[in-house]
């Protein structure tokens, strides 16, 4: 039969190809050591600084890629051979079964024919996975709507941190690099109180989680303690309420709000001296938190230490050493006696007091470069920024790796969690803040294309780094 016949010598010819290839590897073996021995000659007779044991052993180096080349090499050869040897076996099947070279055709027609059908459905069902991507995505951003509700103008330089209190009056507080710390209404938007104590910039604001005490971190490398009493002004009365503004009067009241308050943040009342001063750190005190309870907090610094101190005593606790370069964050668990310290050595620790004999730490490289900051959330959750462009959520309970990822196209600053809501927040260095649910799904992004809203953006996204 004619079929058989043509397969048969069609496998003939390979089986010849083989054989001689492989006779050629053998002799290609067989001259390898010869090859090997004339080369060493030559690197003898050759001038060099290098010794003879190291030229030697690059010479062998050498020759093993030389080797793994020719190997590969060889490879290609061979399955070129059987592409070769498998096409024309095709082509003698076809000649046989349909005779001529219309059979060819009809062969190629055929297989782009299939190559188009399977094109086509890898297409139909790339962009139906693709659809349904976009579209979850799409349905997810827009559960998160943001817009500019109040201004709260008064500082003269940038704000490095801001807090709200967890009791009743409930107000905000900024750190400022103009040396002060503010406290402030938030449905008027007015300056309560000003804290101007601190020789260097105010680096961070925290809050008592029972009494009307703050808690502000400095240059000056102190941290204070001082203590509040404000009054919350009496909100306006909101005009034709029937009637929605639209975008222009809103603009216009919050701008005549702010002209007719000029005055205001010279006539708030101030404080100069603080109830407790806090003094043990060599370097700037970047931040300072209250452990759970309020009578320890714990403060870090650039002298590459966190210390926890008493509160009613003032005294020095513990010194949280083992960093290699400067603290960039600290802060405390809600519920737990946890703290967690982050460093420009690309780490963050994280220190357990739970046990009063037993201190321990635990040190994660999730990082490639300077870790901004590290802050819990309300349930057992860890989320971590860095200068790698990277945000990343972590189980306190399984800490080998995140569980979830977020990459971004900036350096991320100090990140935010929501309490209520568990939506992270990221300012970054190009001046945008960016809100991502703990999953990593990314809600929204602050507008700023509002001259407001740029001062504001740009102020809280200012690098981690005060001066003095």
């Amino acid at each position: 039969m004619p079929v058989e016949s043509g397969s048969s010598a069609a496998s003939r010819q390979a089986k010849q190809k083989r054989k001689s290839h492989s006779l050629s590897i053998r002799r290609t073996n067989s001259t390898e050591q010869e090859r090997t021995g004339l080369q060493r000659e030559m690197l003898e007779g050759q001038d060099s600084k290098l010794p003879l044991s190291l030229r030697s052993n690059l010479l062998d180096l050498f020759g093993q890629i030389e080797r793994e080349f020719e190997n590969l090499y060889i490879e290609n050869i061979e399955l070129r051979r059987e592409i070769e040897t498998l096409n024309d076996r095709l082509t003698a099947e076809g000649q046989t079964i349909d005779g001529g070279d219309l059979t060819k055709g009809a062969l190629k027609t055929k297989a782009s024919h299939s190559t188009s059908q399977l094109s086509q459905k890898l297409k139909t069902t790339y962009k139906a996975s693709t659809s349904k991507i976009v579209s979850s995505f799409k349905a997810t951003t827009s559960r998160a709507v943001c817009q500019l509700v109040k201004e709260y103008a008064g500082h003269r330089d940038g704000i490095w941190d801001l807090s709200v209190t967890r009791t009743q009056p409930v107000v905000l507080g900024t750190a400022s690099a103009d040396h002060s710390a503010m406290l402030w209404s938030i449905e008027t938007g007015k300056c309560l109180l000003k804290y101007v104590g601190h020789a260097g910039s105010v680096n961070s604001i925290k809050f008592h989680p029972t009494e009307q005490m703050a808690l502000t971190a400095s240059g000056d490398q102190t941290a204070h303690i001082w203590r509040y009493m404000v009054q919350l002004p009496t909100p306006q009365p909101v005009a034709d309420i029937s009637q929605p503004p639209c975008d222009d009067d809103i603009d216009f009241s919050d701008k005549d709000e702010a002209d007719g308050d000029g005055e205001g943040p010279n006539e708030c009342p101030s404080i100069r001296m603080a109830s407790t001063t806090l003094r043990s750190h060599q370097g700037v005190v970047i931040a300072a938190d209250w452990l759970v309870g309020g009578k320890q907090v714990v403060t870090a610094s650039w002298d590459r230490a966190a210390n926890l101190y008493d509160v009613e005593t003032s005294e020095l606790v513990h010194s949280l050493t083992g960093h290699d370069q400067e603290l960039t964050h600290c802060c405390t668990h809600p519920t737990q006696r946890l703290v967690v310290t982050s460093s420009r050595d690309t780490t963050f620790r994280l220190w357990d007091f739970r046990d009063p004999s037993i201190h321990s730490v635990n040190v994660f490289q999730g990082h490639t470069d300077t870790v901004t900051s590290a802050v819990f959330t309300v349930g057992d959750n860890v989320v971590s920024g860095s200068d790698d462009r990277t945000v990343k959520v972590w189980d306190l309970k399984n800490m080998r790796s995140p569980i979830a990822t977020i990459r971004t196209d900036s350096a991320v600053n100090r990140i935010s969690v929501s309490v209520s809501q568990r939506i992270i927040a990221l300012p970054h260095d190009n001046r945008q803040v960016r809100l991502f649910d703990m999953s990593g799904v990314r809600l929204a992004r602050l507008p700023h294309s509002n001259r407001q809203v740029a001062v504001v953006n740009e102020n809280l996204s200012q690098r981690a780094y005060p001066v003095k």
